[in-house]
């Protein structure tokens, strides 16, 4: 490599740490803001009296899923709430045997006198926004709560997030996530860990001070003419729920967040799942912020309110700057190989473990005080398992920077409780591997260049550190070869 090429990388590779560094430092405020909100008291929620039930629609929109169609469908059916109020809707664009497994579900529940209706459009145009967007033309609710097909409603649930409109400022009340399979795998393990906080953390403290925050797709509910007044849903980003919550809030609608409500929910069982989930939100979010910060940083909210939504909206930059950290690693060591071995230990090291330390305390101070400690076993698994990730989600993001829109990719539910396995019908559900297998090969051999340069200068206190950039790519490349395995078996 030329001596100016080596240091333009260098710079881009301090430039990146220092976007981990402020991207933690974030995650330590929200921390801090985190513990003042945990004793703040809050003010109960009186119920409705029976003659102030409002009528409720129920949004499910579903695609090929003919594992988890008729559990959710039964679920929706078991709400609490009075039958002549309550409309259910089945938004089915399956192109499978789904089809037959809704219809044979809600015609049954028809009979038993259930308000269920099926609506099919025989496209996917606009992709889930679209089948919203179309369903929310013929529903008659003033209030729609939306449930993904992997969700399982509580028959609690309207009982308990309806009344919190009685305030007519609240457009929006978003219920918290929990996981049926978190103790499937390492893999749902750490997405639990990755998850739980968003709720339990950044949604806490964005509602409790006012700030931004959005609706997380399902297991949340609407006020009707909130969705209308800011547009209804759009098919321009790829998540349609993010862009319609600042669209929301910018019209002036109130948000709320119920910690107390958990709807639960099953995780991605296989890394390509996990992966193109990920992919979908960190593209749709930068797409997003394309399309709403101009507006935003333009309109007189309070500054603290455009910062923390600018933060919110950029956070999946985190993913490339991790990237470009990995890809500018071995550049920033040669470059000053000249001014002794040890640079890397008085420099680098400093600047990435005070980034890793602040984000990995986030997740710790979230698992010890909000009684996960279970969850406490893979911390030390998400720094390198971020660092596997970094490159094809970073792809994503720059994806998101340079068009609008892009096809919904569904993520594959398999109805899994516990530690159960995908059912044998899985394989149905391929998802591309080997395009990532092949870029993180290079990426693991790429990686190792740094190990064996500090081993051959004796540089030996840096090598436990450099080994985790090739730790992370060999943790990826092999669950991906596992999940492979498991598919052709199936």
């Amino acid at each position: 490599m030329s001596f100016d090429y080596l240091r333009i990388l260098t710079i881009i590779h301090f430039a990146s740490l220092g976007g981990l560094l402020f991207y933690g430092l974030h995650r330590l405020w929200l921390i801090a803001c985190w513990y003042k909100e945990r004793r703040k008291k809050h003010s109960a929620i009186s119920p409705f009296s029976l003659v102030d039930f409002p009528v409720v629609t129920i949004q499910l929109p579903l695609y090929n899923e003919r594992f988890v169609a008729a559990r959710l469908i039964e679920f929706a059916a078991r709400l609490e709430w009075p039958k002549d109020k309550l409309e259910i809707q089945v938004l089915d664009d399956s192109t499978d045997d789904t089809n037959s497994i809704v219809d044979e579900t809600v015609n049954r529940l028809a009979l038993e006198g259930v308000n269920i209706g099926v609506f099919r459009r025989g496209h996917r145009q606009g992709y889930k926004a679209g089948a919203l967007q179309e369903g929310m033309a013929h529903a008659v609710g003033e209030f729609i709560a939306i449930f993904d097909a992997d969700f399982l409603p509580q028959p609690d649930f309207l009982v308990r997030t309806v009344p919190c409109f009685s305030d007519p400022k609240v457009g929006m009340v978003q219920a918290r996530w929990t996981f049926l399979n978190a103790e499937a795998s390492w893999l749902t393990g750490v997405q639990s860990l990755l998850l739980s906080p968003h709720f339990g953390i950044e949604h806490r403290v964005r509602c409790g001070r006012n700030l931004y925050f959005n609706f997380n797709g399902t297991a949340g509910i609407w006020r009707r003419s909130a969705i209308e007044s800011a547009g209804g849903w759009k098919a321009d980003t790829v998540t349609e729920d993010l862009d319609l919550s600042y669209r929301a809030q910018l019209q002036g609608w109130k948000f709320i967040y119920r910690d107390d409500i958990a709807v639960p929910s099953e995780l991605p069982v296989t890394l390509a799942a996990f992966r193109s989930q990920q992919q979908r939100w960190a593209k749709g979010s930068i797409q997003t912020a394309r399309k709403i910060l101009p507006r935003l940083f333009t309109s007189p909210l309070p500054f603290a309110v455009k910062v923390e939504a600018a933060a919110h909206l950029l956070a999946n930059l985190g993913w490339l700057l991790g990237a470009l950290t990995t890809f500018t690693l071995y550049a920033a060591i040669m470059w000053r190989v000249g001014i002794g071995p040890y640079q890397l230990l008085k420099i680098d090291l400093p600047l990435l473990a005070g980034t890793s330390l602040a984000i990995l305390m986030y997740f710790f101070a979230y698992t010890l005080v909000s009684g996960s400690a279970r969850l406490l076993r893979w911390l030390p698994l998400l720094p390198v398992f971020g660092i596997g990730m970094a490159p094809s989600i970073a792809l994503s993001v720059i994806k998101g920077s340079l068009s609008k829109g892009g096809y919904f990719e569904r993520t594959p539910k398999f109805g899994l409780q516990g530690n159960q396995p995908p059912p044998l019908a899985a394989f149905l559900y391929r998802q591309k591997a080997i395009p990532y297998l092949a870029m993180n090969t290079l990426f693991l051999c790429y990686s190792l260049l740094p190990v064996i340069f500090s081993w051959q200068r004796g540089t030996w206190l840096a090598i436990p550190f450099l080994a985790l950039f090739p730790a992370g790519f060999m943790l990826v490349i092999l669950k991906d070869i596992a999940d492979m395995v498991q598919n052709r078996r199936s």
